[in-house]
């Protein structure tokens, strides 16, 4: 039996437009068929073993002709797939969505149609415009400037939209916009018509340009303004200096790569975003269980025997606590062992479970617990360390060297993820990132894997920052060039070093 499509629009550059109906159609989907205008953002609904097929189009290179994504639809969903659509805006706003569901229709497919936010309406809100206004009118004209307007055969009736009353709203004009204004004046639109056309609209990277209808196509081109941009034609656009409210703040427009795991990865999102910058999310590294439990599970048994836990990072703490959980032992079974956590946000999630660290270093590194760590006793001690797979030697050779007895126990292993490679390196070739940002020594190794050493050249030209000294060592190493190091190794450190510039 064949499977299912939702053909889903998820909103026009913001991916907080997305409704809840279309991230429910995302993270269930075997397959996903997506748009150059979808996000990264948009794609970590998806699952981790989702199918990405990307069948991005351009203003004039369609990297894959219609016919041939309605083919992959039909195809994809006779493997009885369940499959989503994902399209910029709205996939009934000129989005040839119709067309789609005709195909799916005509092979006996069955289909869903889940709505998005069109660009039409809410880019031009996020640019102080709104689209009616009962002090300037009460109609609205949505139109394509994707065809020229004295092409033969054209279904725009340029003379009937110039005598329209209400505003007109182009979407895919750019090109045509010295047509589409010549058009109008020429069939009697008033030339000081009020007009705006707005680029990559409801994103960091918003610009508006407002102007006439004699002159907005000029001053659009002097902008260098390019798609995608929608054009606004009319008396509303004058309160758009009165009702602007776009978001600014220290790090606006700027883009900023997140390499975190995704799990990890929202407090350091979440304040980029609160001052005015775009993260982008290409998560290099996943959190995964271990692959054994028999040598986890025989500590927990014997966890009182240990005279200290240290604990390196959240997701240590996080898996030793659910394994804990999960085998039914009583938090009282730490009676009297001692804790030691490597950074405030470590320490804090200790604090959630109401347990006090004893010994947390002022410098948060491995280097600095161990110059902190007291001697041990006349005949030794056990000290445990939980930590992921791939933790570096030095602490536990250290602690040995102060006369411990060492268990280095895996809680978690750490693996590659991989990202969206190719739309990475496009960004980056283009010069379009201003920071790449590294929480760990794991995360930059595993982006240079990734993107490939061949391709190393291509990150010069964008600053990079560290969460601390090793890890900035490390990206130095790989060769990445010039690298900042926050000044305090947190999440808002980070932050403070990306203001700072």
């Amino acid at each position: 039996m064949p499977g299912k499509v939702y053909i889903t629009g998820v909103g026009p550059g913001d991916y907080k437009l997305i409704t809840l109906k279309a991230i429910e159609c995302i993270s269930r989907a075997d397959v996903i068929v997506y748009d150059r205008l979808v996000g990264g953002r948009i794609l970590g609904f998806a699952r981790s073993d989702a199918e990405l097929v990307y069948v991005g189009k351009m203003p004039d290179n369609h990297a894959v002709p219609q016919d041939g994504i309605n083919d992959i639809l039909v195809h994809k969903a006779l493997e009885n797939k369940t499959v989503a659509r994902v399209k910029g805006g709205d996939p009934f706003v000129f989005g040839r969505g119709g067309e789609e569901a005709e195909a799916l229709r005509e092979n006996g497919i069955e289909f869903e149609i889940v709505p998005g936010i069109t660009s039409a309406i809410a880019v031009p809100a996020y640019a102080g415009i709104p689209v009616t206004h009962r002090d300037f009118c009460s109609a609205l004209h949505i139109i394509t400037g994707h065809e020229r307007p004295d092409k033969d055969g054209s279904q725009v009736n340029y003379r009937e939209l110039a005598g329209l009353h209400g505003t007109l709203v182009f979407l895919m004009g750019v090109k045509s916009l010295p047509e589409i204004c010549s058009s109008l004046i020429r069939y009697g639109k008033d030339c000081k018509t009020p007009a705006a056309v707005i680029e990559k609209g409801t994103t960091r990277e918003q610009r508006k340009i407002t102007g006439v209808l004699d002159d907005i196509a000029f001053k659009a081109s002097e902008a260098g303004v390019k798609s995608p941009a929608v054009t606004v034609i009319g008396d509303v656009v004058s309160v758009n200096e009165k009702l602007d409210w776009f978001p600014k703040g220290k790090l606006a427009g700027k883009r900023i790569v997140v390499t975190r795991a995704r799990e990890q990865a929202s407090k350091l999102v979440e304040r980029i975003e609160e001052l005015g910058g775009e993260a982008v999310e290409f998560p290099v590294i996943r959190i995964e269980k271990p692959d054994d439990y028999g040598h986890f599970d025989s500590v927990l048994e014997n966890v009182a025997e240990y005279g200290w836990i240290v604990f390196t990072s959240v997701n240590g703490v996080k898996a030793f606590f659910d394994r804990m959980r999960n085998n039914s032992i009583d938090i009282r079974a730490l009676y009297g062992v001692k804790l030691a956590a490597v950074g405030e946000v470590t320490a804090d999630e200790l604090g959630r479970l109401g347990l006090k660290v004893d010994l947390m270093p002022d410098k948060f590194t491995t280097d600095a617990l161990l110059e902190v760590f007291p001697e041990a006793a006349g005949d030794g001690g056990k000290v445990l360390l939980a930590r992921a797979d791939i933790a570096v030697r030095e602490l536990s050779d250290g602690l040995k060297a102060k006369g411990y007895e060492v268990d280095d126990l895996t809680v978690y292993k750490t693996v590659v993820d991989m990202p969206l490679k190719e739309e990475m390196l496009e960004m980056l070739e283009a010069g379009r990132i201003d920071y790449i940002t590294f929480t760990s020594s794991s995360t930059v190794r595993n982006l240079v894997s990734i993107l490939g050493t061949e391709n190393i050249d291509k990150i010069m030209g964008t600053k990079v920052v560290c969460i601390g000294p090793v890890t900035a060592r490390t990206a130095e190493e790989c060769g990445l060039g010039a690298v900042a190091v926050a000044d305090r190794h947190t999440i808002d450190g980070l932050v403070e070093k990306l203001i700072g510039g």
